[in-house]
């Protein structure tokens, strides 16, 4: 059994990332923003605290006592918060406090969780930047993502460049992510090129595969993708 500690626990990957973690009998320290709007989240024995993934001193400070750590957050407060509100930076902020806050806290595993549109398309370039290698029913959206996804790319390319004794992971689901997909309990891991367009990943069997990357870790200092089985 592990102590886990989950950045982002009140959305859909961490929300199904928590429960995967206590069915496998883990402990969770879920975090988020406002404990207050999620009371559901200290079910069956979950530690929901406060706390904010861009701030290291209040990452170390949670992550005490955890042996790994997850990173499933989001930019937005809720729904109501468009794209025009979002931080460029935040990706990298949360990234630059998780690589200091982390070590600090003696917790040297961190799976994160990644978004589509930065992996790379079949002739090299960014999916973010060929609306094209979106499904079809993504497209007319793809342009309004671009800034999201940039960001999310600069996050995870702070924590390429970083010297650091935290051995990260980031899974990046496809883009048709099911929130009331089945859990099938498996899934298929790829490189940094996208899967097929018309890959499926439920929720909960990425969350499957985050759990299995902190029981046996197979993937180090590296991003990779993640779908589901044919």
């Amino acid at each position: 059994m592990s102590r886990i500690v989950i950045f982002g626990a009140g959305g859909r990957a961490g929300r199904t990332i928590t429960a995967e973690a206590r069915s496998r009998g883990h402990q969770v320290t879920a975090v988020v923003r406002d404990p207050d709007r999620y009371p559901e989240l200290g079910a069956d024995g979950v530690r929901v605290v406060a706390g904010n993934v861009t701030d290291a001193g209040a990452v170390a400070a949670i992550s005490g006592g955890h042996d790994a750590a997850v990173e499933a957050v989001s930019p937005f407060s809720g729904p109501e918060q468009g794209f025009d509100d979002l931080d460029s930076e935040f990706f990298v902020k949360a990234a630059a406090a998780l690589l200091s806050g982390l070590p600090e806290a003696g917790v040297s595993r961190l799976v994160a969780i990644g978004l589509f549109s930065t992996l790379a398309t079949p002739g090299g370039g960014l999916v973010m930047d060929d609306p094209e290698a979106h499904p079809p029913e993504f497209r007319p959206f793809a342009e309004r993502l671009r800034p999201f996804a940039a960001a999310h790319a600069a996050g995870l390319y702070r924590l390429r460049e970083a010297d650091t004794t935290v051995d990260w992971v980031m899974l990046t689901p496809p883009a048709r992510l099911e929130a009331d997909g089945a859990r099938t309990g498996g899934y298929r891991i790829g490189g940094e090129t996208a899967p097929p367009p018309e890959s499926r990943l439920s929720y909960a069997d990425l969350a499957v595969a985050a759990i299995d990357e902190i029981e046996t870790p197979r993937h180090h200092r590296t991003r990779v993708s993640v779908f589901g089985e044919s």
